[in-house]
């Protein structure tokens, strides 16, 4: 018998990426390819055709004054210019004083961490600007360029037809994330809290590299009624339905939004042998019905994402965050739990107080039986140079136990 969730494997595959139409001159010619992006930076307004005799200065010059670099020579050597840019970057950011009005490190919260996403967002446009042309199969005919079209094509899907192009321009900063995603996907993340299993994460699909969370679960006493079924809210990978039923329960149902997220759930689900025992569904949220237990790990600081992978950090409008705890209640079994899993980041940047979250949990006819508290040990924790460091470093990981007020 096929399981649901086999069926889901089968039928969910990477999603086609969004394409515009680019046009730019060639020795005196039109030019005209496909442009790929999955984040928020805009089509390229001007494209100038370069190689390895432009030096990195004068790349910086021409990416300052707002044009796009369409790289014509050695591919290594592509590489290696956008290492020198980010230099380049590294050393004008460095210049800054700290006591600068323009320094993140020398604004209070929440100033510094705007700041701070706008010096990262601009970062992001000048390293994007680097463009690199691959055929319709995902090849790159430069010199000495590896072949990473399975890389691309786990990432990006299959090109589409449009018009009459037959190349596909990409920043180079994009495609070597796809090819380190790649790798990350092969070789897999260890999760101790399942004796050792590995999570595979897609592209675009967030990696549980930062497991504190998955200690809370791990350790947390698991309802009664919750034996039966739980449902997981956010997928994701599949890592919190895996340990879930590691931890006695029988059945999950999970939801996401995200078809890469089924699809990379269903896989690892499969490979750690629990397709049987997980229903995957494709809703905001919730499903129909009442579960014993519920639980969610939102986004955890609210504002716009820019990319793919910031969907898993920033929750406009905190949206997911308030609509699960407004339509926990409803969805519990009576004496069942929700549990919330949640980092404080956004509370130290001063991006949304305490009694605001308490507030959203009274207004969805919640309350509070219990929390349980860790702190991350990820690298920037210990970095003083982050800008962020003194909100990173109080920052608290909770996994608040809630249950219908009534």
């Amino acid at each position: 018998m096929t399981s649901p969730h086999s069926k889901l494997a089968a039928s969910v595959c990477a999603p086609a990426s969004a394409f515009d139409l680019l046009q730019w001159q060639e020795q005196a010619l039109v030019h005209e390819a496909l442009w790929r992006t999955e984040s928020s930076l805009p089509k390229p307004r001007r494209v100038e055709v370069v190689d390895d005799t432009m030096p990195a200065d004068t790349a910086f010059r021409h990416i300052s004054e707002g044009a796009s670099l369409l790289w014509r020579g050695d591919f290594q050597n592509a590489r290696q210019l956008l290492l020198a840019l980010g230099r380049r970057l590294d050393k004008k950011s460095r210049r800054k004083s700290p006591a600068s009005a323009k320094s993140p490190a020398a604004a209070g919260f929440p100033q510094a961490f705007h700041l701070y996403r706008q010096s990262q967002a601009q970062r992001a446009r000048m390293l994007a600007s680097i463009l690199i042309e691959l055929d319709m199969q995902w090849h790159c005919a430069l010199r000495r360029a590896p072949d990473w079209s399975l890389a691309c094509s786990e990432a990006w899907g299959a090109v589409p037809a449009k018009a009459q192009a037959q190349t596909v321009l990409v920043p180079l900063r994009d495609l070597l994330g796809v090819v380190g995603a790649h790798e990350w996907r092969k070789k897999g993340v260890e999760i101790p809290a399942l004796d050792g299993g590995r999570i595979h994460a897609h592209y675009g699909v967030f990696s549980p590299v930062r497991g504190e969370y998955l200690d809370l679960v791990a350790r947390a006493d698991i309802p009664a009624a919750a034996l039966q079924q739980a449902w997981d809210i956010g997928v994701g990978t599949g890592v919190l339905s895996a340990l879930l039923l590691k931890r006695g329960v029988k059945s999950v149902v999970a939801t996401d939004t995200s078809e890469r997220a089924l699809a990379c759930a269903a896989e690892n689900l499969q490979r750690l042998g629990h397709a049987s025992r997980v229903e995957l569904q494709r809703t905001d949220l919730f499903v129909q019905g009442k579960a014993g237990l519920i639980v969610c790990n939102p986004p955890w600081l609210p504002g716009k994402a820019a990319s793919l992978l910031d969907q898993a950090i920033y929750d406009e409008d905190s949206r997911m965050l308030r609509g699960f705890l407004q339509g926990l209640a409803a969805h519990l079994l009576p004496g069942g739990e929700g549990w919330l899993i949640l980092s404080d980041l956004a509370e130290h940047l001063k991006l949304r107080t305490r009694d605001e979250l308490l507030g959203w949990i009274e207004s969805g006819g919640l309350k509070v039986l219990g929390r349980e508290d860790v702190r991350p040990h990820h690298g920037k924790v210990q970095d003083r140079e982050d800008p962020l460091h003194a909100a990173r470093a109080a920052e608290v990981t909770s996994l608040w136990r809630l249950a219908a007020a009534g």
